[in-house]
């Protein structure tokens, strides 16, 4: 008597080309995003006394620190925009993305534990990552347009239509940071020195970016050098935007989508490449 031939109801092969970034899989776990996304939101202050108010005063107090040190006693310009506002743009924006990084990085190594024991989709993991820190960008942006508004109403800010291409500029940050963070993601499961490396490399990025100076503060091969850093179109569009100063033209905003979109490439082959075997190395 031959016995009834089983059906899957899935299959898990690895044999999948490098570029795929299996969305479609991805949104079928949609439900594990939300999850993890709840998981690092509760868990960033559990045991904290002011809980989210935290993502109040990181920004703030940073901002105060630039503004002391930077503001005056370096006395950088910040191309005739009120310090403060100048100074919590570019903080803003730059806790995203360091967070997000950071936190992307440590994908593989972070979560061994899990990834041994249960299959999903190991894009999961980075997405809910970028997905819970854009939850606290999202405070600290409101916190940024807030005191943009005080300053509009002193007529000291001139916004244009640039502010409509905020959100492009987000999702910008976010690709690059998972992109790269893809990529360090996988290098570190076998040479972990990266993930300490990337830390230092992260604080010294910050000024290699317009954070804390416009681009246009910068002479000779260092503005040309600037041009092609992916964050440099996406801080100097949104300080132009919403506060109307700085060096910005549409093509360094270009220059910024053409490389972003190369490492998110370059992270996609290589983060799908080491997933089939990291389980050996970490």
């Amino acid at each position: 008597m031959n016995e009834p031939q089983q059906k899957w109801t899935e299959t898990i092969d690895a044999n999948h080309s490098l570029f795929d970034l299996k969305l479609k899989e991805v949104w079928k776990y949609k439900d594990l995003v939300y999850m993890f996304v709840k998981r690092d939101f509760v868990s960033s202050f559990k045991q904290t006394i002011l809980g989210p108010i935290w993502f109040f005063i990181n920004p703030i107090l940073t901002t105060i620190v630039f503004l002391i040190i930077f503001g005056k006693i370096a006395q950088l310009s910040t191309d005739g925009a009120p310090p403060l506002l100048f100074y919590l743009g570019g903080v803003t924006l730059w806790n995203y993305f360091s967070s997000s990084l950071l936190a992307t990085s440590s994908t593989f190594t972070g979560n061994a534990g899990i990834f041994g024991k249960v299959y999903f989709p190991r894009l999961v993991t980075p997405i809910s990552i970028v997905i819970s820190n854009l939850m606290r960008f999202g405070v600290q942006l409101i916190l940024f347009i807030l005191v943009w508004a005080y300053y509009l109403s002193k007529g000291q800010v001139h916004p244009n239509i640039w502010v409509l291409a905020t959100p492009f500029l987000v999702i910008l940050m976010a690709l690059f940071a998972l992109g790269v963070g893809m990529i360090f993601s996988s290098l570190t499961t076998k040479y972990k020195d990266l993930s300490m490396l990337l830390g230092f490399g992260i604080s010294l990025y910050m000024y290699a970016t317009p954070v804390i100076y416009p681009t246009s503060a910068l002479r000779g091969v260092f503005k040309k050098i600037a041009l092609y850093n992916p964050l440099t179109g996406i801080f100097e569009c949104f300080k132009y935007a919403w506060i109307g100063v700085g060096d910005f033209s549409p093509a360094m905003l270009g220059i910024s989508t053409i490389i972003i979109v190369i490492l998110l490439m370059i992270g996609i082959v290589v983060f799908n490449k080491v997933e089939k075997t990291f389980m050996d190395t970490v």
